[in-house]
């Protein structure tokens, strides 16, 4: 959706004012196409997705991940004036919000679901021997 936004904002552009706006090099290489990379030029790439296949462990790193975007957001949120600009990220900030309380209700579930005479909330699919 961010990028929907940025190719809204920027594909009627000129040459003149993409140059002004320091867009240069990356109209270089995007034109004014969706291009999925940091505000830094970094390129997105699967490195920064985090999975251990276990529950308790990958809820902590979801619900991280949403405080990130919320982040995001809300630093968006402190350079942007444009009232169309900001109720997009508004949304898309809300909307963090209630998946990170959700992964919260879904790690709560989850470790009431394990076994609760283990102080260190075992893996019971994996850890077959754990507390015995």
């Amino acid at each position: 959706m961010v990028g929907t936004l940025v190719y809204q904002l920027t594909k009627n552009l000129s040459i003149e004012e993409i140059k002004k706006g320091g867009y240069d090099a990356y109209f270089v290489d995007h034109t004014t196409g969706v291009y999925p990379q940091s505000a830094g030029g970094t390129p997105w790439s699967a490195m920064g997705m985090q999975s251990k296949g276990d529950v308790i462990t990958d809820l902590h790193e979801n619900m991280a991940a949403e405080q990130k975007a919320r982040t995001t957001y809300d630093n968006i949120l402190r350079l942007v004036d444009d009232p169309d600009v900001c109720d997009v990220i508004k949304f898309l900030r809300e909307r963090e919000i209630v998946h990170y309380q959700r992964f919260g209700e879904g790690l709560r579930i989850a470790t009431d679901k394990l076994n609760e005479k283990n102080f260190y909330a075992f893996n019971p699919a994996f850890d077959k021997t754990c507390g015995k």
